[in-house]
């Protein structure tokens, strides 16, 4: 299929609006059947359960052109199973796993020509949601709900290149202990958007969330887990109720362990110990692995020796064969790689 006319290397991480979108509409107890459609506009009732008690969850993934001309998905089983698992603690009906795999299936096929080429550093990053669309008055889940998935071409994250990001411990809580940090629902990024802001205005890049009783153990960033490499090149992850988890963390600790044969280690971490860490980074979909060059806590700057310049050397080998492994360079792992087209 012949590709729009777009300068692939000048896209941003931004929205950009394309042909076709997957829309489907639960109600009376059950799922329709799904269609197509090319409106990007959503009409809902003023009293909709998203607008008055923000019920509404979403998730995240990419489709890429491998090296041998593949359009693929990585890991969209793993994204179907946390909306399940995000809608179910919301009260919403989850979406089944295969409805989810055949939307993302119709939906990229739809719209083939606004995946970027290999090469181009682009991918065309694909956004379920799910929402309550039915009208609400008193506090409780919403009678009619909505799913939607639509795409968009993105370029690389930092258009600048890859460079190691200053975070500051953040003064605010990400997450209460029994709350849902650990699921992918819009009001936990609605709430760190005002953190963010005030970490931007302060010069860093992100914050840094330590749990929120005892303000004492790393957690993640607004939208990102953390990954640490000590100085024996241990790579290892913080441990939390509270984390979101992220499918390009448990990858990279996957490439880690089985493809790298580094030791790695799920545990909690103290904010005292990040400065015997070599080398961290943050990882999440967007990005793959943003290193980290500093963190400004109350106590003074930690500095991480693999510096404000690069990647440190573990970091960078795990972001080259994650991503190796997503444009087919290297082999991977059964189950990782969903052929679309």
């Amino acid at each position: 299929m012949e590709k729009k006319n777009i300068d692939w290397g000048s896209l941003g991480f931004s929205y950009t609006k394309t042909d076709s979108r997957y829309v489907s509409y639960w109600k009376d107890n059950q799922w329709d059947d799904g269609a197509m459609v090319e409106d990007a506009n959503v009409t809902i009732n003023e009293s909709a359960g998203v607008l008055q008690y923000a019920q509404t969850c979403f998730e995240g993934l990419k489709a890429y052109t491998t090296i041998d001309g593949k359009v693929v998905a990585f890991r969209p089983d793993l994204n179907a199973q946390r909306m399940y698992d995000t809608a179910h603690r919301l009260l919403m009906p989850p979406f089944p796993h295969d409805r989810f795999i055949d939307a993302l299936d119709k939906l990229v096929k739809a719209n083939l020509a606004f995946v970027p080429p290999y090469g181009s550093g682009a991918t065309l990053y694909i956004r379920p949601y799910l929402f309550g669309s039915g009208p609400v008055i008193g506090v409780a889940p919403a009678p009619e709900y909505t799913f939607r998935m639509f795409c968009t071409p993105v370029g690389p994250y930092f258009k600048s290149g890859i460079k190691p990001l200053k975070l500051q411990v953040s003064e605010f809580d990400r997450a209460a202990p029994r709350g849902t940090g650990h699921i992918k629902g819009g009001l936990n990024y609605a709430m760190s958007l005002y953190a963010g802001h005030e970490a931007h205005k302060n010069g860093f890049a992100e914050n840094l969330y330590l749990d929120a009783a005892t303000q004492s153990f790393v957690e993640e960033t607004g939208g990102a887990n953390f990954i640490f490499v000590t100085k024996d090149n241990k790579v290892v992850t913080p441990k939390s109720p509270s984390i979101l988890p992220s499918i390009t963390r448990r990858s990279l600790m996957y490439v880690a362990k089985e493809i790298l044969h580094l030791e790695t280690e799920e545990r909690p971490v103290p904010l005292d110990e990040v400065a015997e860490f070599a080398e961290g980074g943050l990882c999440g979909t967007a990005a793959v692995i943003s290193p980290i060059g500093s963190i400004t806590t109350k106590k003074g700057v930690i500095y991480l020796p693999s510096g404000m310049e690069k990647m440190g050397p573990i970091t960078q080998k795990l972001y080259d064969t994650l991503t190796g492994i997503q444009m087919g360079r290297l082999e991977a792992p059964e189950g990782w790689i969903h052929t679309i087209a």
